[in-house]
């Protein structure tokens, strides 16, 4: 597989400071100010911005070209709909007559596996071409096509809908090669923002919960009690409290930061 961030949006932290701020604001601010601020203060500024409201996370914005992928994977990541946008190559247009695939790493461990995997491959791409040549469209002959098919896809997602992504497929249970496409998508984006850390980690790191509570076979589940889902017992406690509030109408009035 290959990846490139291809774009991504310029001064994208004094933009997340500026819009985050921009509730707070009685007087007409020019952006210079931001641009401004000293090292020191944006840094100050950005640990807020991570630990609030994360709406503003959305005015930051990454373009990614990945290459040599399976369509397996790509079904999961358009899964991702909310902040996401795609552009896939087509089969329905472009010819698969030398298709590339995956190969699984367990399957390639096991030779009788990797003759039988190789073999229905092979069957495949001749099968396919068959049909062109007895004049089918690619249309319709690419539906004799297998998931782990490669392809191409562009990418664009913000930094709120990435960090979300993140937490589910930095997990330890998500698909190896959906793991590996996100590993390599935080690096890209930590190389040009290095910033933005605290929130591209798996869920059991970002929030210190396990977002999969039915997933026993986790090592850091079994090692770290607090990853386990909450007692029922405290979920009724959380929830008499809430209601209790919700009852007095509580609704504190926001603080302005300095």
């Amino acid at each position: 597989m290959k990846i490139s961030l291809i774009q991504h949006t310029q001064n994208a932290k004094e933009l997340l400071i500026f819009s985050k701020n921009t509730r707070h604001l009685s007087r007409d601010v020019d952006f210079k100010e931001v641009l401004d601020m000293p090292e020191r203060e944006k840094d100050e500024q950005i640990e807020y911005v991570f630990n609030t409201i994360s709406s503003s996370w959305e005015f930051v914005n990454y373009t990614f070209l990945i290459q040599d992928v399976t369509r397996s994977y790509t079904h999961q990541l358009v899964r991702h709909r909310i902040g996401t946008s795609f552009a896939q190559q087509s089969l329905r247009v472009a010819s698969a007559d030398d298709f590339a695939y995956l190969i699984p790493d367990k399957i390639e461990e096991d030779d009788f596996q990797l003759a039988i995997y190789n073999t229905t491959m092979g069957s495949i791409q001749e099968g396919y071409n068959l049909l062109l040549n007895k004049g089918a469209d690619t249309q319709d002959a690419r539906g004799v096509l297998p998931t782990n098919i490669c392809t191409n896809i562009l990418l664009g997602i913000n930094l709120r809908a990435l960090a979300l992504m993140m937490e589910t497929r930095l997990c330890i249970r998500a698909q190896g090669e959906f793991q590996q496409t996100a590993l390599l998508m935080k690096d890209l984006v930590l190389d040009i923002h290095p910033w933005t850390s605290p929130v591209l980690w798996p869920g059991c790191i970002a929030s210190s919960k396990c977002l999969f509570p039915r997933f026993t076979g986790c090592p850091l589940k079994n090692k770290y009690e607090h990853l386990h889902q909450a007692e029922e017992s405290l979920k009724s406690k959380v929830a008499d409290d809430w209601k209790m509030l919700m009852e007095h109408n509580y609704s504190p009035q926001p603080v302005q930061s300095k």
